[in-house]
């Protein structure tokens, strides 16, 4: 390789890359003091530097002054040393060059391997800490290609992996759509740092609801609670921070464009936006909406709360196989039971039995004779006895 070519490639490949320059020299360094010493033996502290004026890589060693050197590789006369410009003494350390004439050839072909794994993992510990600081935030990506673990995302400068557990089982996703996603863990990997992203974490309307709705973004409303059933429906829980402000409006919209724009980008999924309220009970009825509650009992040392509501509107409160009621005991970290409302009038109490009469029983004393049976009365003459 002809004088600062390497350096020009190396400088090219960066500008490619996006990837800083110095870094990439640093890496170039190393691994060109490894090939250095496959070359010519195991010399200790030796290094390799960048000439900024001729664009060539020399090698440095560090070698002790003494009299009569033993060991060429890490000493140097006292004679030689007094050729150098800081003209050190007896028994110091000196770095003299130790560049080899064919070292330019030999670095081109032995460490070109080392130079791009170097640069790989420049570029992969720069995708890391880029994307690091990004756990927990909504990005935009596009869907590059279907595989068994999963759908690839790819992010601009990364590729993400989308895996069945956090894919909404009701979306449809196709080569080229262009989706927001949650970026739930960011790894080092192998080759390449290891993105996973979700679109069923609630962490993604919890995001969605930020970039939509000012008030959140800035603090003067606060999403307290959150429940989520990915692909189907939704219960956020609010709380105005500010006098005057209704968060339940806020996160609403004017005609309900902010939370349409939210439903729209969780493709139709329903929203329920509640008002949170520090006593449990009404939280709890808040949370059954748009069910209305007549009233909520709690049992704070259960944890458990019993909510009457009309007879209409069972059905409603309960939800579609239980999910408006599953959703609010989410949203709550309360058991809910409901009732209906006649479940609460007051049941017959049941007719007392008929009374048991017990009569004497008088001992039998023989046969009772007629005079016995008519005491005192007289028998007129004529009548038969």
């Amino acid at each position: 390789m002809a004088k600062g070519e390497l350096v020009t490639a190396i400088r090219a490949l960066t500008a490619e890359r996006d990837l800083p320059v110095d870094t990439v020299i640093h890496a170039v360094e190393e691994a060109l003091e490894a090939t250095y010493k496959r070359q010519y033996g195991q010399v200790p502290d030796v290094k390799v530097r960048l000439d900024t004026e001729t664009e060539e890589f020399r090698v440095y060693a560090e070698k002790q002054v003494v009299i009569e050197p033993r060991d060429e590789a890490t000493e140097i006369s006292l004679k030689d040393a007094q050729e150098l410009p800081s003209k050190p003494g007896l028994n110091e350390m000196v770095e003299v060059e130790v560049t080899p004439p064919n070292f330019g050839r030999i670095a081109a072909q032995t460490a070109k391997q080392t130079i791009l794994q170097r640069i790989q993992e420049a570029e992969r510990d720069l995708i890391y800490d880029e994307f690091a600081n990004k756990e927990g935030e909504v990005l935009t990506g596009t869907i590059e290609r279907v595989e068994p673990r999963g759908i690839i995302v790819n992010l601009g400068k990364a590729e993400a992996l989308l895996p069945p557990p956090e894919q909404v089982p009701r979306e449809r996703y196709r080569i080229g759509q262009r989706l927001k996603v949650y970026l739930v863990k960011v790894e080092r990997g192998i080759r390449t740092p290891q993105l996973i992203v979700s679109r069923s974490h609630r962490g993604l309307v919890r995001r969605l609801f930020e970039v939509e709705v000012p008030e959140i973004f800035n603090g003067t409303v606060e999403l307290k609670a959150l429940a989520r059933e990915p692909g189907s429906r939704t219960k956020v829980a609010v709380q105005a921070r500010q006098e005057g402000i209704d968060a339940v409006g806020a996160c609403v919209g004017m005609r309900g464009v902010r939370i349409q724009n939210v439903v729209n980008e969780l493709n139709g999924e329903k929203i329920d936006v509640v008002n949170w309220d520090e006593r449990p009970e009404k939280f709890v009825a808040n949370s059954l909406g748009p069910a209305q509650v007549l009233n909520v009992d709690v049992h704070p040392e259960e944890r458990r709360a019993v909510v009457w509501v009309p007879d209409s509107q069972l059905s409603l409160a309960i939800g579609k196989e239980g999910q408006n009621a599953r959703l609010a005991a989410k949203l709550t970290g309360w058991r809910v039971d409901i009732k209906k409302q006649s479940e609460t009038a007051p049941k017959p109490e049941p007719s007392a039995p008929a009374p048991i009469i017990v009569e004497e029983v008088v001992e039998d004393e023989g046969p009772v004779t007629m005079a016995e049976l008519l005491g005192d009365v007289p028998i007129e003459a004529g009548e038969e006895t």
